[in-house]
C-alpha cells in the first residue's frame, strides 16, 4: 500500500487559511477605570498571512462591540473614528488606539468585555478579537470647588459660567491609590474630563487651592519624602508637573498677595533636561598672547 504524503505547507494551508494567519487582539492600559475616564483600548494587528494587507480607508473596518460581565448589551452612542489608511507587510504588526469612553455608555459601576472587529475588504471577510475585559468603578470625592471661567474677549461682561474642580480617590485592586481629577459643570452632573493626576501613597491628604484664574493646584505625597505638584486650567488641561523632596522642610501650597499660588519649602526635584540647562558655562580657554 502506497502512502502518498502532501507537503506540510500545502496541509497547513488546508487547516488554516490566510484569515487565520492575521490576528486581533484588544490590551488596555488598565483593568479599572473611573466613569468618564477615557478607555483608550490598543488594536494589535499582526500579520503573517503572506500578503500585504491594505487596511483603513472606509469607515466600519475596525469596529467594536461591548457587552456587561452579565450579557446585556452596552448601548453605542457612536463609532470611534480610526482615520488613516496604511499597507501592513506580511510579518508585521500595526497598534490603533481608539478611546472608547465616549462612544458607549459606561456611566454604571461593574464589569465590561470590549471585542474589536476588523474587516479586510479585499478578502470580504471580518475577523474578531477576543473579548477583554475591564471594570468601572466608582472614586471617592476628596474635595470639590467651584469656579467661574474667565471672560472672554467676545463677551467680557457677561455672566460667567460655572464649572467645578472635583478630586478623587481611586483604590485599585492591586493595593494602589491612584488621585484623579474630574471637571464638571456647576451640578455635577456633565463630566467634561476626567484626568489621571498620578500614584500617590495611603497616607497623602491632598492639599489643592483655585488661583485668581480659575486654575486648580494640587499638592500630594507619591513617596515616602516624595510630593508631586500639578496644576490645570478651566478647560482640564495639564498645565504643569514638578516634583519636590521633603529636605528640611515640607512642600506645601502658598497663595500670595497677587492671587499667584506656588510650592514653597521642599526642594524641586529638576529633570536631567533642566539639570543639564543649569550647568555654569565654562569659559573658553583663551591661547597664551605672544611673548608670554
Amino acid at each position: 500500500m502506497r502512502t502518498s504524503w502532501l507537503p506540510l505547507a500545502f496541509v497547513l494551508g488546508l487547516l488554516c487559511p490566510a484569515t487565520a494567519q492575521v490576528t486581533v487582539e484588544v490590551t488596555l492600559p488598565q483593568e479599572q477605570f473611573l466613569p468618564s475616564e477615557a478607555v483608550v483600548a490598543a488594536v494589535r494587528i499582526t500579520n503573517r498571512s503572506g500578503q500585504k494587507l491594505r487596511l483603513g480607508g472606509e469607515e466600519d473596518w475596525l469596529t467594536f462591540s461591548m457587552e456587561s460581565r452579565d450579557g446585556f448589551v452596552v448601548a453605542k452612542l457612536d463609532d470611534p473614528v480610526v482615520a488613516g489608511a496604511f499597507e501592513l507587510e506580511s510579518s508585521k504588526v500595526a497598534t490603533k488606539r481608539v478611546d472608547l469612553a465616549p462612544c458607549f455608555t459606561l456611566s454604571k459601576p461593574g464589569g465590561y468585555l470590549v471585542t474589536a472587529n476588523l474587516r479586510i475588504k479585499a478578502w470580504d471577510r471580518e475577523l474578531v478579537s477576543r473579548p477583554k475585559s475591564f471594570d468601572i468603578i466608582h472614586g471617592a470625592k476628596l474635595c470639590e470647588f467651584e469656579f467661574g471661567l474667565p471672560a472672554s474677549s467676545a463677551s467680557p461682561n457677561s455672566e460667567p459660567e460655572v464649572r467645578k474642580y472635583m478630586l478623587e480617590q481611586a483604590n485599585y485592586l492591586k493595593g494602589q491609590i491612584r488621585l484623579y481629577m474630574r471637571l464638571t459643570d456647576a451640578s455635577g452632573a456633565r463630566t467634561f474630563r476626567v484626568f489621571p493626576i498620578g500614584q500617590m501613597v495611603s497616607f497623602s491628604r491632598p492639599e489643592a487651592q483655585v488661583d485668581k484664574s480659575s486654575n486648580l493646584h494640587v499638592l500630594y505625597a507619591n513617596g515616602a519624602h516624595s510630593f508631586n505638584y500639578t496644576s490645570y486650567n478651566p478647560e482640564g488641561d495639564l498645565l504643569l508637573r514638578e516634583t519636590y523632596d521633603y529636605v528640611t522642610s515640607r512642600p506645601r501650597l502658598h497663595l500670595n498677595e497677587e492671587g499667584k499660588i506656588a510650592v514653597v519649602g521642599g526642594a524641586r526635584r529638576m529633570r536631567a533636561q533642566e539639570a543639564s540647562v543649569s550647568l555654569p558655562a565654562v569659559a573658553p580657554i583663551q591661547p597664551p598672547k605672544p611673548g608670554k
